[in-house]
């Protein structure tokens, strides 16, 4: 069969309408299928947990393409509702109550979030050894634990309807401190950049600014607490991401 309309896109994949009730999210040209395998694996590990996700189905390929086959969810993206309701405030109070639900699950058989951080650091283009042997160290010092982190928890990756939220995009789940979650959100939503075709770009960086500190209040979390996360999440981003 072929695809219907596109649904969405990502930096990833782009996801379209594909048989009754279902999408799927095929992945680009080139990217790695280790990568699409362990997504997949990923989204099947949150099946069954104390927060609703999408239904995952199979990987397929698809005109050169590898593809994961998702059960289709209604609603938009809990970004596109605060831009176009402007509620800031709501929009907290939204990523909190499921970003805690999250946090309730306690899990093991994702990989660690310290592994995800030093495989990054380790890919930094222009780190030198010094560099990386200090980045290593300060995540060795970090705490452990068996928290679900989402690893990707933003408003980007909500979907909202009738006032009920669900999370999507399991590429990045691991465990670990639960601050560690909390501090990956606020890079995600404070610190990524803005594109350079955006009218006001002052304005969206204080609303950046605004929905992090509201969060950060409503998940009871302080940004002390969560620097010495944050500060090696900058630095291994370099690594995820270096034409960020």
């Amino acid at each position: 069969m072929r695809y219907g309309k596109i649904i969405g896109t990502g930096n990833t994949a782009t996801v379209y309408e594909w048989e009754e009730d279902k999408v799927l999210k095929l992945f680009y040209h080139g990217y790695p299928i280790e990568d699409v395998e362990k997504e997949f694996y990923n989204a099947r590990s949150m099946e069954g947990l104390n927060f609703e996700v999408p239904k995952t189905y199979e990987i397929i390929s698809y005109e050169k393409r590898m593809g994961i086959v998702y059960d289709r969810v209604e609603g938009e993206s809990l970004l596109n509702w605060v831009i176009r309701i402007r509620d800031v405030q709501g929009c907290a109070v939204y990523m909190a109550k499921l970003h805690k639900a999250i946090a309730q699950n306690r899990i093991t058989n994702v990989q660690n979030y310290k592994a995800f951080l030093k495989h990054n650091i380790l890919k930094v283009p222009s780190a030198n050894l010094k560099e990386q042997e200090v980045a290593l160290k300060k995540i060795k010092k970090l705490r452990d634990g068996d928290t679900l982190c989402h690893g990707d928890f933003h408003p980007g990756n909500i979907l909202i309807s009738n006032e009920h939220t669900m999370v999507i995009d399991f590429m990045n789940v691991c465990h670990g401190d639960f601050l560690y979650d909390v501090a990956r959100t606020v890079f995600l939503v404070e610190y990524t950049p803005v594109s350079a075709k955006v009218g006001d770009k002052k304005k969206l960086l204080r609303l950046k600014k605004t929905l992090t500190d509201l969060y950060l209040m409503q998940m009871n979390v302080t940004r002390e607490s969560v620097q010495d996360y944050l500060s090696i999440i900058i630095s291994a981003r370099a690594g995820e991401c270096p034409n960020e």
